[in-house]
């Protein structure tokens, strides 16, 4: 029996992270796996950062990691700009060497959106500005001849386990640490889990094949809400608090 950790969208959220590692710890888990997204926000980058080098896990990189890396600040949003503000030389440095998509012996593949970029929801489809369950023909047209039998993603912070017939078992464990926010790119939506866990998920392989288990964990999430406040983040803080942005 083979069990895999996958943990994604932490977003500098240590509360959240330790709560995991915690409950992990309470579970045989072969590897930790990491995909991506995992300091930008107004919470604790670098003591997350520092956290994560000091693990022997392994990591690819989101949009967030890229986006701070090669953005001027003034170009930056602000969950970037805070993050990079706090890093040092060594920490950018190991974000620069991560991966944005890595395959695992077992063709086990691990990306933070789709297999060809990191910014497009794998398995979420946006409409009347929020995110709902996309349909298998949106999900294959994304996966565009993607052939590997297991797909590990994030980005969308929403949870799922999905077969698609005649195509992989994907895999989202939702996010570490935000579970709810408001994109205000090209399309402006919102995404809201509905409730403030830590969430992760555990792929376990043996004879038969491959199962996968979403889990949730609870932590001290106003602690963290009461850190967004502190640096002027009152949408994030809100989400923290509840897992909804909108209240509505």
């Amino acid at each position: 029996m083979r069990r895999i950790a996958f943990l994604s969208d932490i977003h500098g959220n240590i509360l959240a992270l330790e709560a995991i590692v915690r409950d992990m710890q309470q579970r045989r888990i072969d590897q930790i796996v990491t995909l991506g997204d995992l300091v930008s926000g107004p919470l604790w980058p670098a003591e997350t950062i520092q956290f994560l080098m000091k693990q022997e896990w392994m990591h690819i990189s989101g949009n967030h990691e890229r986006q701070l890396l090669t953005n001027l600040p003034a170009d930056q949003g602000l969950s970037d700009r805070y993050a990079d503000s706090q890093l040092n030389d060594e920490e950018h440095a190991w974000l620069r060497a991560l991966p944005s998509i890595l395959t695992l012996d077992e063709g086990i593949t691990l990306c933070h959106g789709v297999p060809r970029s990191d910014k497009i929801y794998l398995l979420e489809t946006i409409q009347n500005g929020r995110t709902h369950l996309s349909s298998l023909n949106e999900i294959r047209t994304r996966l565009d001849g993607f052939h590997s039998p297991i797909l590990a993603c994030g980005h969308s912070h929403t949870p799922r386990i999905i077969q698609v017939p005649g195509g992989p078992l994907i895999i989202n464990p939702g996010s570490v640490g935000m579970p709810a926010y408001t994109d205000d790119g090209a399309v402006p939506h919102v995404v809201e889990t509905g409730s403030p866990h830590a969430r992760y998920a555990i792929l376990e392989g043996n004879s038969s094949g491959w199962t996968a288990q979403l889990i949730s964990v609870s932590y001290n999430h106003q602690r963290a809400a009461q850190q967004a406040d502190l640096n002027n983040r009152p949408e994030l803080a809100m989400g923290l608090r509840t897992g909804y942005v909108t209240g509505e």
